[in-house]
């Protein structure tokens, strides 16, 4: 590891699945009868303000009975201890990276525990219901909405990460299913730039041949080994 010196790891679903956060799925892969897909979008937004929120509100409330697992606590140690940059982009909108310490990191598809003034673009710390309707307290409007991308709408801080991205060293890419845009490109742009590129998963992704190595296996046993060795090797 000793030509390594900036890292940049991606997350997904499957770091935080260990912790027991709930998919809020049913039978047929529905909610409340309707696709999670058709629920997050603007369109369900202005349609039907009181189902999106509800939809968020549960998902909220239920950050309350879930902890870290081993792998946020190892890339939280990461963070602390590597002496190069380091940015780890979360495609997840759970607070579970944050409670296990990390610091260096983005949160590309917004946070649950955090409210969006659709009015003036202010957002802030929110931990409990967000009803339809509910006032910003910059400006006054009730525009208040979940401070979540929803499908069709842009990633946050995409230049930022596509920078990070394209200034590695070496590509981490942890609990991705590999197939969802434009996270699922991020290992190509690192490729291109020469960074190494490195995928930890339960099995492989469908960009798996991209990567340089996978590796199989739980999050909450691959990645503290992982860390340890980049650890014990860094510069």
């Amino acid at each position: 590891m000793t030509d390594i010196r900036n890292i940049v790891i991606l997350t997904g679903a499957g770091i935080s699945a260990e912790s027991g956060i709930a998919t809020f799925r049913g039978p047929g892969g529905l909610w409340e009868g309707q696709r999670v897909e058709d629920v997050c979008t603007p369109e369900a937004l202005a349609r039907d303000a009181g189902l999106v929120h509800r939809f968020y509100d549960l998902r909220r409330a239920a950050l309350a009975g879930v902890v870290p697992n081993a792998a946020h606590v190892a890339l939280a140690a990461l963070d602390a201890g590597w002496r190069g940059e380091m940015l780890l982009v979360t495609q997840n909108v759970d607070d579970l990276h944050e409670r296990a310490g990390s610091r260096r990191m983005v949160h590309m598809h917004g946070e649950l525990r955090s409210a969006l003034c659709a009015a003036c673009g202010d957002r802030g710390p929110h931990f409990n219901d967000l009803p339809p309707g509910s006032r910003c307290a910059v400006c006054g409007a009730a525009a208040l909405r979940p401070d979540i991308v929803f499908f069709g709408e842009m990633p946050y801080a995409m230049e930022a990460i596509e920078t990070a991205v394209a200034g590695c060293d070496l590509f981490v890419s942890i609990g991705t299913s590999g197939a969802v845009y434009p996270a699922a490109g991020f290992v190509q742009l690192a490729r291109h730039y020469g960074a190494a590129t490195l995928e930890l998963n339960l099995e492989r992704s469908a960009g798996s041949g991209l990567f340089d190595a996978t590796q199989l296996g739980t999050a909450g046993n691959l990645v503290p080994a992982w860390v340890e060795e980049v650890l014990a090797g860094q510069p």
